[in-house]
C-alpha cells in the first residue's frame, strides 16, 4: 500500500524529461474536465469536481491532467486499493454518511469508465469490493407523514401572489412527486391544463414526459398561472422569483430547497425537509396505500428502470395518474 501512495506522490515529482512530459500530455484528451462536463446534472458536475479533488488531495498530489493520466496507467488492482484506503478514510476519519460515501466513490468510478469508454484505460472500476455497502435509495421508509405534508401545503398565504406561486410548487413536489431540478425548469408551454398534464424533462431523459396531474394539483396551477402570464419577465419559466433582486427570473433549485426547509421548520416539523424528502415521503405514501405494490410507485416516480419502466405504456401512465389522483384526495384544499 504503501507503495502505491509513494507512486500516486511521485506523479509530481520533478524529473529531466519534466518539459517533455508536459506537452505529451496536454497533446491528450482532458478526461476528468470532459467526464464532469458530460453528466446532464449542473449538481452532479459540482459534486463530481469537488469528490475528484478531495481523492487525489487525499493521496498527496493535485487533481491536474496530468495526475488523472498517472491514475489511469496504474493497474486496476493498483487503482482499486486506492480507492479502498479512500472509502476507509471517508468513513472512518470524516464520518460521513453511506450516500456522500457512495457518491465521492461513484465519481472516481465514473471518471475510469469515461476513460475506458474512449479508450483512454485498460480498465473500469466495475468490480464487487467497490460495490459493498452500495446505498440504496428511499432506504428510510418512515419519510414524514400525511399530517405533516398538510401543514406545509396549508403554510402558504394564497390570497397572495407569492403564496399562490409557493403553493403550486409544492403541491407539485406532493402531489406528483417531482424533483426540485424538474419543478424549477418547467416552462409555462409545459403545463396543459385542459389536458391535466405538464411535460416534464426527468432525470437522464433525452426527451419531456407527459406527467398526469390531479384536481388540487390544477387548481393550484391555475391560481398561480393566471397572475403569472401577466407578470413582466424575461424568462417563459412557470416559476419566478418575486423578491427586489431577482424578480421576474427563473425561480433557481436553491430558492426551492430555502422554501420547503423554512415552511417545514415554521409549521413545526423536527425532520429536516426538502424537496427530496418531500418527493420521498410521496413515495413512501404510494407504497403504503397500494400495498406496497412497487410497479406502481416505481410509474408514480418515473425512476428510469428498464425493467419496469416501459416507453409508450399506457397501463404506465395510467398508473401514474392514478396515483397522483389518490395523493391529491388526501389533501383538503
Amino acid at each position: 500500500m504503501n507503495q502505491i501512495t509513494a507512486k500516486m506522490s511521485d506523479f509530481v515529482s520533478k524529473s529531466n524529461d519534466w518539459t517533455l512530459q508536459i506537452a505529451k500530455l496536454e497533446q491528450e484528451k482532458d478526461l476528468w474536465q470532459e467526464m464532469i462536463a458530460n453528466q446532464r446534472s449542473p449538481n452532479t458536475r459540482r459534486a463530481y469536481s469537488i469528490d475528484m479533488r478531495d481523492f487525489f488531495n487525499f493521496h498527496g498530489v493535485e487533481l491536474n491532467q496530468i495526475t488523472v493520466q498517472q491514475f489511469l496507467n496504474l493497474s486496476r488492482s493498483q487503482a482499486v486499493q486506492l480507492v479502498l484506503k479512500f472509502r476507509r478514510y471517508l468513513v472512518t476519519e470524516r464520518n460521513l454518511k453511506p450516500a456522500s460515501v457512495a457518491r465521492k466513490v461513484n465519481a472516481i468510478k465514473a471518471l475510469a469508465k469515461y476513460a475506458y469508454d474512449v479508450g483512454c484505460c485498460q480498465w473500469k472500476l466495475d468490480v464487487e469490493a467497490l460495490r459493498a455497502g452500495r446505498v440504496e435509495k428511499y432506504r428510510d421508509t418512515t419519510g414524514v407523514s400525511v399530517t405533516d405534508i398538510q401543514k406545509i401545503l396549508l403554510s402558504p398565504d394564497r390570497d397572495t401572489l407569492i403564496g399562490k406561486r409557493d403553493y403550486a410548487m409544492l403541491q407539485l413536489l406532493w402531489g406528483n412527486g417531482l424533483r426540485r431540478a424538474e419543478v424549477v425548469s418547467l416552462d409555462l408551454e409545459d403545463v396543459e391544463l385542459g389536458d391535466r398534464s405538464l411535460w416534464v424533462m426527468g432525470k437522464g431523459k433525452d426527451d419531456k414526459e407527459r406527467v398526469s396531474l390531479n384536481r388540487v394539483t390544477i387548481t393550484a396551477l391555475r391560481e398561480w398561472m393566471i397572475p403569472r402570464v401577466k407578470y413582466p419577465s424575461s424568462t417563459d419559466a412557470l416559476f419566478i422569483s418575486l423578491d427586489n433582486v431577482n424578480r421576474g427570473k427563473r425561480l433557481t433549485a436553491q430558492s426551492l430547497y430555502n422554501l420547503v426547509s423554512r415552511t417545514a421548520e415554521a409549521v413545526g416539523i423536527s425532520k429536516k425537509m426538502s424537496p427530496h424528502r418531500v418527493r420521498h415521503s410521496a413515495i413512501t405514501t404510494v407504497l403504503n396505500i397500494n400495498g406496497g405494490n412497487i410497479r406502481k410507485a416505481q410509474d408514480f416516480s418515473r425512476h428510469a428502470d428498464p425493467k419496469t419502466l416501459i416507453i409508450y405504456d399506457d397501463n404506465l401512465n395510467k398508473a401514474q395518474g392514478d396515483m397522483s389522483d389518490l395523493l391529491g384526495d388526501l389533501i383538503d384544499d
